[in-house]
């Protein structure tokens, strides 16, 4: 059923009179009439009673003007959700992360993101850097704050931010108390460290940097998790070579160290599939711009 013949009825209706409901309405007098007859027609019952003097709804027309009421209502908020969505106001915004990837950068640009478009929903998924890949190709996540990865011709990728490594210790180990720890006395110890298969460009910075300055790494134990790495190098396991953020997870019995080296710097990105034009992702992309601007 055409939606104009509802705004016709409802407007003949309210104002129980032709002349007035055809003025409201912007038009002639004689098409409404013939408008609403084809309205009775198509419905199959008759929804006013008229004469010379008078309009009045009929019963099955009252029962009509309350439902026609609601679905026009509800097609304008139709119209309304669509322009919003448009604008990347409401809908879903599936974002990935690691992480260590910038946490408080990370924190402050989801929060604005939040304030500023209250009624997208907004999914989080802590993921690796490969299953945020995966998940982008599979159309799972829209967005992902990623370490470095090799190239992928279907996903772009920015810099979000840098950052440099630094080591965190245990810190009753005897490097804990330098301000600085160097290259050549921590290539000393045991080494924890993420599978290489998970992010071989962020596991190659370490390697490469250690090596660029005489060393080699005498790797003990993996493990997938920034935090789960920090947690076993306090437990005296290892050390390990982690981005400045990780600073932020604050626990008991581990110390941070700058390297006395400048140390190569971490460049989290954020990447997305080249062909996602949904509303509220490049609303995102927009408001979390890069932190290096």
């Amino acid at each position: 059923m055409d939606l104009r013949l509802m705004r016709y009825f409802v407007a003949v209706a309210e104002e129980l009179n032709f002349s007035r409901a055809a003025r409201r309405l912007n038009m002639a007098q004689p098409p409404l009439s013939q408008q609403i007859k084809l309205l009775e027609s198509e419905i199959g019952v008759p929804l006013l009673k008229r004469d010379n003097r008078n309009v009045e709804l009929t019963e099955p027309g009252k029962v009509f003007l309350e439902a026609a009421r609601l679905t026009l209502l509800q097609a304008d908020l139709a119209v309304q959700a669509a322009q919003l969505a448009e604008r990347g106001q409401i809908g879903e915004l599936s974002i990935g992360f690691v992480g260590s990837a910038a946490d408080g950068i990370l924190v402050n640009k989801l929060k604005a993101f939040r304030d500023q478009y209250p009624s997208v929903h907004l999914i989080l998924k802590e993921m690796t850097t490969s299953e945020q890949l995966d998940a982008l190709h599979a159309r799972k996540i829209h967005a992902g704050f990623v370490r470095p990865f090799g190239h992928q011709p279907t996903i772009k990728s920015r810099v979000f931010t840098e950052e440099p490594l630094v080591l965190a210790l245990p810190e009753f180990h005897a490097l804990a108390s330098l301000s600085e720890v160097s290259v050549l006395e921590a290539a000393e110890e045991p080494f924890i460290m993420p599978p290489r298969h998970l992010g071989p460009d962020f596991y190659d910075t370490i390697i490469g940097f250690f090596r660029g300055h005489g060393a080699s790494l005498r790797i003990v134990q993996e493990a997938v998790q920034m935090h789960t790495i920090v947690n076993l190098a306090a437990t005296g396991l290892g050390l390990a070579a982690v981005p400045s953020s990780v600073r932020n997870f604050r626990r008991p019995g581990i110390v941070y160290r700058d390297f006395a080296e400048p140390s190569p710097k971490i460049q989290p990105l954020i990447a997305w599939r080249e062909d996602d034009a949904s509303p509220a992702l490049l609303a995102f992309l927009e408001l979390a711009g890069s932190a290096l601007s």
